[in-house]
């Protein structure tokens, strides 16, 4: 689970984020914080992976808590979330390191896609810790820190087989379930079916659930569409 901080001046606001990140599974809320002082105190004792922060606080400015923390070796992963909408602010918080930077207001939607692009690049980083990164291996990691790259470079990075059948439903103009898969690319309905499964895991396929005349729901997946992308 990424355990997930909260920072924001405004108490509903923080807990409408809160809620929003409980939505997303694979991601544990933790805590709020409504001053950089308490931010500041939160990240030092609960040590969160990443922490989703306003730029507008009542005592220091977002921009500066980072700096504070990345100074002290404590600076979580963080994603922005404010109002502030001059290029310098924007600037700053991209050299600091910020994994994104989101201008409220915004859907549910926007966060939802910024953190499975976050959990997509945390994921494949770990998969390369104890290794030597080659070139292809950083592009990765690079193209993972941009949400509408994300599925493409996941997809050039997933096994073969789990690459095939990724690309058997996307290409599909129907939800495909396991047997279709399984017919298409010649296995088994088991592996294709737990392809499936862990694509879905990865929010690269999306899970769909119809009923027949037996009353038992019957998986069937498509393409996750990302902003941008066509039909």
């Amino acid at each position: 689970m990424i355990r997930t901080l909260v920072v924001d001046d405004d108490f509903q606001v923080a807990r409408i984020h809160a809620a929003s990140v409980e939505r997303v599974p694979g991601f544990a809320f933790i805590g709020q914080a409504h001053s950089a002082a308490d931010a500041a105190a939160a990240v030092r004792r609960d040590r969160p992976d990443l922490m989703i922060l306003d730029i507008y606080l009542p005592d220091l400015d977002g921009l500066a808590l980072l700096r504070e923390l990345a100074s002290e070796g404590d600076a979580p992963d963080t994603i922005f979330i404010t109002a502030a909408r001059d290029i310098t602010t924007v600037r700053s918080a991209m050299g600091l390191g910020a994994f994104y930077y989101l201008v409220k207001p915004f859907g549910f939607p926007a966060l939802q896609q910024q953190l499975h692009a976050y959990q997509q690049w945390r994921e494949h980083l770990d998969a390369e810790i104890g290794q030597f990164a080659d070139q292809e291996a950083v592009d990765s990691l690079f193209a993972l820190l941009r949400p509408n790259n994300a599925s493409r470079a996941t997809q050039k990075n997933l096994p073969v087989t789990m690459a095939a059948v990724l690309e058997s439903v996307s290409t599909s103009t129907t939800p495909m379930g396991a047997s279709e898969v399984a017919r298409t690319l010649g296995m088994s309905r088991p592996t294709a079916q737990r392809y499936l499964s862990e694509l879905e895991r990865r929010h690269l396929l999306r899970l769909e659930l119809s009923y027949g005349s037996t009353g038992r729901p019957v998986h069937r997946y498509r393409r996750v569409e990302r902003p941008g992308s066509r039909p």
